[in-house]
């Protein structure tokens, strides 16, 4: 429980960073044109907010814990004083005029922000003056564009409106990346410093390979480091493989379908460092306390069996749990036995030393003017690695792999670590600025497509076009979110 709330509240906080970034990004570019921004939230306020706030005769006004303001709109009237209707038989709705509004209504003063805190942390918004946005305001969008509006500018106006999200989204990035390479530096483990070799998945032996094998390069290219393997492999279809194996030099061939049956089998993990099992620390009160398993006990086998890999001692322990077993383990040079009952978990009860202390990585330190362009170079290589990875979502398992929130608060860890948070946060960043890129009515990417449209035809496309391309963009969207996050329940329940 303790490590799902540490996730949550990281996947939180990251979010609301890149939210309300982006969504500075179209507010500030929309003031530098003196278009009106008349609600900037973070996180959605569906029928109320924790937090609104709005500067009003020079003083800010605050209010907590309150519903919102109704839109400022009224049902239109015809010369007998009965409601409008529209050919649908719907309420025809008209703008209140300013001046019929009560002195300290909000609504009377449009100039201003409203800016506030929603209730539900899902992401953000800002709502910009005559834009056709997720708000559907038709009733302001039914009258003439007003000089302060989004719709009264120029298209090399609107387009900076619009791309100022996924630009500032972009660009946080790097700076992140930047930042992070300044701090900590990068530190990675050479895949050939492995020296106890790979550990490697079902679909991974079922193709040729042994635990304890090296990979040395596909497609006769020399791969670095993990990532490596997984790009080559996975979103480039490589199929050959050279391994050391005994020290024999060995290539294998995989089948062209080999990264959809890695996916169909749910294999996120086809391949890991293999390391010895070297206790670090002990649990009090857990099987190997009570067997007197010490720090630096390097375990050896289990009931007999020679097992020195941290893997294959794991396997053996669950396929053990609920037994006493014979633990071979080395203290100080000496071979030492012990007897140890194990619980239904099959666990020790130890945390092992890191792998890395067993074998040499390799660490790049940056300084401040170096870190600048290294932070660029990072961010975009981690876009393009994206890019190429999302054609994976096309394919029919690729499709099943969708996760929604489940899945993203998943790839941060289960401790607070700041490293991976703001690695974390500045690839989410790269995703977020992709996504929003797609050419998808609701997304930045369908705006730019219709602002496209109207570059090469001179003339906008028709609002009332706008306002279905909208909803159609709307739908699709949420259909996307709730099979992501359908998928992330079902995995949760049946897998």
């Amino acid at each position: 429980m303790e490590s799902f709330i540490i996730r949550a509240l990281q996947l939180i906080l990251s979010l609301s960073i890149l939210v309300v970034l982006h969504e500075f990004g179209h507010f500030a570019f929309a003031r530098l044109f003196k278009v009106r921004v008349e609600k900037f939230y973070m996180f959605f306020n569906p029928n109320f907010s924790l937090i609104r706030a709005k500067k009003i005769n020079g003083k800010w006004s605050f209010a907590f814990f309150s519903k919102n303001i109704p839109a400022n709109e009224r049902p239109k009237l015809d010369g007998d004083g009965d409601v409008m209707h529209d050919s649908k038989g719907k309420a025809i709705m008209e703008q209140i005029p300013e001046l019929e509004l009560p002195e300290g209504d909000w609504r009377k003063y449009p100039d201003n922000t409203e800016w506030g805190i929603g209730w539900l942390p899902l992401g953000g918004y800002c709502k910009i003056s005559g834009m056709v946005d997720e708000s559907m305001d038709v009733t302001q969008l039914s009258r003439e564009p007003q000089p302060w509006e989004y719709r009264s500018r120029s298209v090399w106006q609107r387009l900076p409106i619009i791309i100022g999200g996924v630009l500032v989204n972009f660009i946080l990035a790097m700076v992140i990346y930047s930042a992070v390479l300044f701090t900590w530096g990068k530190e990675y483990l050479p895949l050939k410093n492995a020296k106890y070799g790979l550990q490697y998945s079902q679909i991974m032996l079922n193709n040729g390979f042994k635990n304890g094998d090296k990979i040395l390069k596909i497609d006769g290219q020399p791969v670095e480091q993990s990532s490596d393997i997984f790009e080559k492999l996975m979103i480039e279809g490589k199929q050959t493989v050279t391994i050391s194996r005994d020290s024999q030099l060995i290539d294998l061939k995989l089948p062209e379908n080999f990264s959809q049956s890695i996916l169909a089998a749910g294999e996120s993990d086809f391949f890991s460092v293999r390391f010895p099992f070297v206790v670090g620390e002990v649990a009090p009160g857990s099987p190997a306390s009570k067997a007197k398993l010490q720090a630096g006990d390097s375990i050896i086998g289990i009931n007999g069996k020679q097992l020195y890999a941290f893997q294959d001692i794991q396997a053996e322990l669950e396929a053990n749990k609920n037994t006493k077993i014979q633990l071979s383990y080395i203290r100080k040079g000496q071979i030492t036995k012990s007897e140890i009952q194990l619980k239904d978990d099959g666990k020790l009860g130890v945390i092992t030393i890191s792998p890395y202390k067993f074998m040499a990585t390799k660490k790049i330190e940056y300084g401040f003017f170096a870190s600048v362009p290294a932070g660029i170079k990072l961010g975009w290589d981690k876009l393009t690695s994206y890019v190429k990875t999302f054609k994976i979502v096309f394919t029919k398992e690729g499709s099943k792999q969708l996760g929604g929130f489940g899945a993203i608060g998943k790839m941060f860890p289960p401790t607070w670590d700041w490293q991976i948070f703001w690695q974390m946060t500045a690839l989410l960043s790269v995703i977020l600025a992709f996504m929003n890129f797609l050419p998808i009515p609701a997304l930045d990417g369908g705006y730019v497509l219709f602002l496209i449209y109207e570059m090469i035809t001179r003339r906008k496309p028709n609002e009332k076009f706008l306002e279905y391309a909208q909803t159609a963009g709307m739908m699709l969207l949420f259909a996307l979110l709730i099979y992501a996050n359908g998928n992330d329940i079902f995995k949760a329940i049946f897998k």
